[in-house]
Parts: C-alpha cells; sequence; structure tokens
C-alpha cells in the first residue's frame, strides 16, 4: 500500500489573508530540502503531501526535520476513499502492529462522504474489535490512536505522529545580520531566528595575526551547522585588525569592550544596509558577561537607529548549551581558537559605562575612517547546504 508523508502547518494556520504565502514558502523550502530525492509535494490550504520512494525514507525525513514551520507530520497510508476499503486497509495494518488498547479519530473532509464523522469512530472501531483479538477500546491513555482523514478521492491513514521544528519557514521575514563569533552563543541566536522565518548573513570579526585562520574555519564550519536550516548563508569576513589595535592604543582598557562594540554595532549597521537587511543579530544573554549588562547593551545599542534582535537575551547558559547540543554546533563552539572579542579582554572591564564617557573616548581618533576602510574590504564566504564555500566580492 503506497504511503505518504503528510504534514500539517501548526502556526502557520494563524495567518489569515497572507497564508497561501506561508505555505507556498513552506513548500519551496521542502522543495529546495529534498532536491536529491524522487518526490512528489503537493499542498493545500491545510496540509502538504509527499509521496516518496520507500528506499528514501530517512532521507527524506532528515531533510523535513531541517526545515521550519512544519508543526507535525506523519507517514500515512494512503486508501481509496471507499468505506470497505478502508475497513480492510486498516485492520490489514494494524495486525502488524503489537497493542493492547485503542482509539479511533476520524476526520471527515469530504462532506459527501456518506458517514458523520460521528457515526464513523465506532463504526470503524467495531469492525477493527470483531477482527483483532485481544484488544479493547481505551478513550482515555490508549496504546495506539488510530487516525483517518477522509477526503474526496483518497483518505489517510496512520498511528504514528512527529513534531516538526516549528516557527515560521525561512524567507518568509526579510533578512537579518547575524554576529556570528566563534562561541556558543551566536550559532543558537542564529538557530532561533531562522525558526522566526528570518534569511540570516552572518558577520565575522577577525583580526589576524591576533586570531587565527583556525578560528575562522572554526566560523565557517558554525555556518555549515546553520545552513541545514536554510538554503544559504553568506559569511561577511570583516578586517577588524586596524580598529581593535587602535581602540586598544587610544582608549581605557576598561572601556575598551564598549568601544569596540559600538564598532561592530556601526559595521554591522552598513553591512546591513548594502545587504538590505532590516535587523541586527547577536548572541548576547542578559548579564553574561560585561559588555551584556543593561547598562552595556544600553550604552553600546546607541550607535544603531537598527533592531537589534537578542534571541538567547533571556535564556541562561545551560538552556543555551541544551540547544546547542540539539542543533550540533556546541562541540565546534567549545574548540580553543579565540575569536577577536576574547583575546584583549582586560582584566575590570566596565560593567556599567556612562554613554558621555564612551562618546568622549570615541572623539581620540577618527573611526569614521576606519569603519569606511574595514566596510570595503570585507570579504565573503557563500556557504551552501552543499558544504561548498566560495568567496567573492563584498555584494
Amino acid at each position: 500500500m503506497e504511503r505518504v508523508i503528510l504534514i500539517k502547518y501548526g502556526e502557520l494556520t494563524t495567518k489569515k489573508g497572507n497564508r497561501n504565502f506561508f505555505v507556498r514558502t513552506l513548500y519551496e523550502n521542502i522543495k529546495h530540502k529534498l532536491k536529491d530525492c524522487h518526490v512528489t509535494i503537493s499542498k493545500d490550504i491545510s496540509r502538504m503531501y509527499i509521496e516518496f520512494e520507500e528506499s528514501e525514507l530517512s532521507k527524506v525525513l532528515d531533510g523535513i526535520n531541517h526545515v521550519f514551520g512544519i508543526h507535525m507530520y506523519h507517514v500515512a497510508y494512503k486508501i481509496p476513499t471507499d468505506l470497505e476499503t478502508m475497513k480492510e486497509e486498516i485492520v490489514k495494518i494494524l495486525k502488524r502492529e503489537k497493542f493492547k488498547t485503542f482509539k479511533v479519530e476520524t476526520k471527515r473532509s469530504d462532506k459527501n462522504f456518506p458517514v458523520k464523522t460521528l457515526e464513523m469512530n465506532p463504526l470503524l472501531g467495531s469492525h477493527i474489535l470483531k477482527n483483532i483479538n485481544d484488544i479493547k477500546v481505551d478513550v482515555h491513555n490508549p496504546d495506539i490512536l488510530v487516525r483517518l482523514e477522509i477526503r474526496e478521492n483518497y483518505s489517510y491513514f496512520y498511528i504514528q505522529y512527529y513534531y516538526g521544528l516549528g516557527g515560521y519557514p525561512v524567507g518568509t521575514q526579510p533578512r537579518g545580520m547575524l554576529m556570528l563569533s566563534g562561541g556558543i552563543d551566536s550559532p543558537v541566536a542564529g538557530f532561533l531566528a531562522l525558526k522566526r522565518g528570518i534569511k540570516i548573513e552572518a558577520v565575522y570579526f577577525e583580526a589576524l595575526p591576533h586570531t587565527s585562520l583556525e578560528a575562522r574555519n572554526k566560523v565557517m564550519e558554525l555556518s555549515k551547522k546553520l545552513v541545514n536550516y536554510t538554503d544559504e548563508i553568506k559569511l561577511h569576513v570583516v578586517p577588524f585588525t586596524k580598529i581593535q589595535e587602535t581602540i586598544y592604543k587610544e582608549v581605557p582598557s576598561n572601556y575598551c569592550i564598549t568601544i569596540m562594540r559600538r564598532m561592530m554595532y556601526r559595521i554591522m549597521e552598513q553591512l546591513a544596509r548594502k545587504r538590505k537587511a532590516f535587523a541586527i543579530i547577536n548572541g548576547e544573554s542578559i548579564g553574561q558577561v560585561a559588555s551584556q549588562t543593561l547598562t552595556s547593551m544600553y550604552v553600546i545599542n546607541q550607535v544603531t537607529n537598527m533592531p537589534v534582535i537578542r534571541p538567547v537575551a533571556c535564556l541562561d547558559k545551560l538552556e543555551i548549551i541544551d540547544i546547542a547540543k540539539k542543533i550540533d554546533t556546541y562541540d565546534i563552539s567549545i574548540l580553543p581558537y579565540e575569536d577577536c572579542c576574547t583575546i584583549f579582554v582586560p582584566k575590570h572591564p566596565v560593567i556599567n559605562p556612562n554613554l558621555e564617557d564612551a562618546i568622549k573616548f570615541e572623539k581620540k581618533f577618527n573611526f569614521e575612517k576606519l569603519i569606511e576602510e574595514t566596510v570595503d574590504q570585507t570579504q565573503v564566504i557563500s556557504i551552501t547546504d552543499q558544504k561548498t564555500c566560495d568567496y567573492q566580492e563584498l555584494l
């Protein structure tokens, strides 16, 4: 008997006038993830159906498990919408299962089907009881929940369900620029931004020779993990050495991190405008380090009017680590290659910086010219879900 994967949209169903846009984007994202599989995908306003080859089932499921916008899915049996056929085929399938109790749930989308929903449940349940020995009905806690969706030409029967990633399909929100360091937090922030439908591009601040090429490769590997949930991530490699060295030469040591972050935000805004992005995304978690106190965030944030999204702001470290392990970025993040945010950390960074002091210290050097040069020299690595990387000029 033919099996199909039946996808349920979940949060997408809350959309009204633009629901078709969300469903269409999900369809295109699934189509892209399964481009190397022999599948046929069809959709309607409430469901999506994937016909597949049995030998490729595990490959297809792996692709589906990396697509945002799916609440739940089932590997369902496709049965002609004929009462006797459905009864016999369902019993045939259930005889392969081991269970003592069951419950029947029917959804009748085809209102022309002669048996109503409230009549179908006991009718089908009675047939199952008559043809399978030593079982009984349990409407509260059954071993197996027998679900049947009755549609015009074909109906769908399933007993198992799997949860998808939820969220919105990537691409239903505009582009955002992710500050991607080599740490634990920022890849998790990128994953959570993707989950809300944001198409992300990553920005890595590099300070050669103080940082290493291994540190850059680490960030590229993190990008490859994130690209599993989308089609492409452009990684912008920002040559930050000159700005960072100038800061540590001209600015009091306790304010260096504050000024450095303010410079980063200015660069992020310029890159965002070039790439027509609408937000800056980072992995800041409130109170975790000196630059992430509310006072520090306030002072640093003053250099940009662009929205700054902090997906992990209210998570503790253990919660962030748990997500990092689930998306397979944790082991890469703990590799011992320092980024530019950790190599020059002063012994006593200011926890509650003063905005007027920050502005005063920045007047000691021509940061506008340095930022302009840095943005012009930024390079791009294009990372796709084919695991390929390609250096190119900043678009």
